[in-house]
């Protein structure tokens, strides 16, 4: 039986983000297999042990994708250094289970959890320029629609950074914006460099997976169909998920 590259192995048991983090971790000295300190490019196979820092690493039999709409007050962590609640008192208790990207504390919608590193990695990764698309609302209104080119032209925010929507248009109260980023807060500092702080944020879609009408605080596995589509616009037709 053919093994699995050990970088493929810890990001699908959820113990790397990517595959990029897993090299770091075997590089480091930190990953052994049957005992042993492993190395780049070591393959694993089924009757295989490994760990990392002392703790047993085990592939999910089963691959899990789940969709929480993110309520507003609660931070995409494990544990919160300010005593917020947290998503993940809101989600089943699953080994490997982290979130693919992240909604700041007052941002609310969809936010996406699974198993599997190497899908975290294609879709929160802006080379492959999945979708994000959010309903913001400001106090001051909908933004004109020269503003709302500027965005899609880009803007340089405050720190310096250049960010750009991939697409911005007019909402009754505010705006829809499409990113194919996701850095901490970038929607909220762009709609403010145009003069519109936004007083709602709330992401809607993700790649192909849509909010709808999910209540605030409750989650729900993606349906099979749903996991081909977003395998479809992360690894795209030709890629193998079976590839070691």
């Amino acid at each position: 039986m053919d093994g699995v590259r050990l970088q493929k192995y810890l990001t699908q048991a959820g113990a790397a983000p990517s595959r990029r983090k897993a090299e770091e971790l075997i590089r480091k000295g930190w990953v052994t297999v049957n005992g042993q300190i492993a190395s780049l490019g070591a393959k694993v196979y089924p009757s295989d042990e490994v760990y990392l820092r002392g703790k047993p690493v085990t592939a999910p039999d089963k691959r899990v994708v789940i969709a929480l709409h993110k309520p507003r007050g609660y931070e995409t962590t494990r544990k919160s250094r300010s005593g917020a609640p947290t998503v993940y008192e809101l989600l089943p208790d699953i080994p490997g289970l982290h979130p693919v990207g992240r909604l700041d504390r007052e941002s609310e919608g969809l936010l996406l959890f699974t198993n599997d590193g190497s899908l975290t990695q294609r879709l929160t990764h802006p080379r492959y320029g999945i979708k994000k698309v959010y309903r913001v609302w400001s106090r001051k209104g909908t933004p004109p629609p020269d503003l709302l080119r500027q965005l899609e032209k880009g803007v340089t925010l405050r720190s310096g950074v250049f960010a750009q929507a991939l697409k911005a248009r007019p909402k009754e109260g505010g705006a829809v914006i499409t990113m194919t980023e996701g850095k901490k807060r970038e929607v909220r500092y762009m709609m403010k460099a145009i003069g519109y702080p936004v007083e709602r944020l709330l992401r809607v879609k993700m790649g192909p997976i849509r909010l709808g009408g999910q209540k605030p605080g409750t989650w729900r596995e993606l349906s099979e169909a749903e996991i081909k589509a977003l395998d479809l616009a992360a690894f795209g037709p030709q890629k193998s998920r079976s590839e070691g």
